[in-house]
């Protein structure tokens, strides 16, 4: 199954970003971009986290250090929110079993 990509010169035209911000956060790992032709493309299933950034980075003024930490921080958040609600279904069942 082949990917939609996503025209990086389009994509910062229509969302008022800088190409550098977008080079910025491939430098640093955060995305990953792909050269056809000459022509730089973003995979569609990392979209999302380029919007986050977008937002982190205009919006609140982080920088792209700190959108790498954020990223993690939120990562972890989100890992531990899953295992507490695994750990609560299994609560649950053991409750249910007294």
């Amino acid at each position: 199954m082949e990917s939609t990509l996503i025209l990086i010169k389009e994509y910062c035209a229509q969302c008022h970003v800088e190409h550098t911000f977008v080079q910025s956060l491939q430098d640093e790992g955060l995305i990953d971009i792909t050269v056809i032709a000459d022509e730089r493309y973003l995979p569609e299933e990392q979209l999302e986290d380029l919007e986050q950034f977008r937002r982190w980075y205009y919006d609140l003024h982080i920088n792209i250090e700190g959108i790498d930490a954020l990223r993690h921080l939120v990562r972890k958040v989100n890992h531990m929110q899953q295992e507490i609600k695994s750990l609560k279904n299994r609560l649950r069942l053991h409750e249910e079993g007294w």
